[in-house]
């Protein structure tokens, strides 16, 4: 089991707040230019297309301040992962055909500058304790209306509405493996209100302790927990 860090080189020190915006269509046009095949694969708009990734960012010492992040230095870190194998190799090769080029940024860009692949220790245990390296976004639709209700940590129905999600991603990746065990059980978590495509969105951060089969932790570990895990979002690490 591996993870990337991809490691970025900024012009100035300033982000836009709407930075998940940005690296969702660094990763499609790293897609693209990489392979159109590959990119209509992932990103075809006449299809319904669940993804098997995750990623989070390290931004270091980051001030928030109105529309813009303040960083200490002119730098970050995307750490990213994927479920599909097939695909996470492909998105080293997609990845790779971006290095030293400048992405463009609201007034600044951003050069990825290395590639490390990082090793991920297998889950072994039916319980773990984790914490969320990026918000974690739970969420029931009501496709008849397409109407949206957000659950955190602190409102009823959050461990129902999260195990709901797990089932809804299980069956559309076509994975097979029961949840019958799965369960989250909060040890620290805060409720953050997070940009989603420039809306406000209600959601989680802290640490959590997650129950279920060693298989379906270690699925969960690569794709992350939750809705909107591909727009960097459920990305968790094992701390216990």
């Amino acid at each position: 089991m591996n993870q990337f860090k991809l490691a970025f080189r900024l012009e100035n020190n300033k982000l836009p707040r709407t930075l998940d915006k940005i690296l969702v269509s660094f990763l499609k046009a790293a897609a693209e230019n990489y392979s159109p095949v590959f990119f209509n694969k992932l990103y075809d708009k006449s299809k319904s297309i669940i993804k098997g990734y995750t990623f989070s960012c390290y931004l270091p010492e980051a001030k928030f301040c109105g529309e813009t992040i303040e960083l200490a230095r002119e730098e970050f870190s995307l750490f990213f992962s994927d479920v599909d194998q097939e695909e996470f190799l492909h998105f080293f090769n997609a990845f790779q055909g971006m290095k030293h080029k400048k992405y463009p940024l609201n007034g600044n860009s951003m050069e990825l500058v290395s590639i490390r692949m990082q090793e991920l220790n297998e889950i072994k245990e039916h319980e773990i304790i984790v914490k969320m390296q990026s918000p974690l976004i739970v969420r029931n639709h009501n496709s008849e209306d397409n109407s949206d209700i957000y659950y955190t940590c602190e409102t009823e129905g959050f461990a129902e509405a999260l195990k709901d999600n797990v089932e809804i991603f299980l069956d559309k990746m076509g994975i097979d493996v029961s949840t019958a065990d799965f369960s989250i059980e909060v040890v620290k978590g805060k409720k953050v209100v997070v940009p989603v495509f420039n809306r406000n969105t209600d959601a989680s951060l802290g640490i959590y302790k997650l129950t279920g089969s060693c298989q379906l932790l270690n699925i969960l570990y690569l794709a992350g927990l939750g809705t909107r895990r591909s727009a960097g979002h459920g990305k968790f690490e094992v701390i216990g």
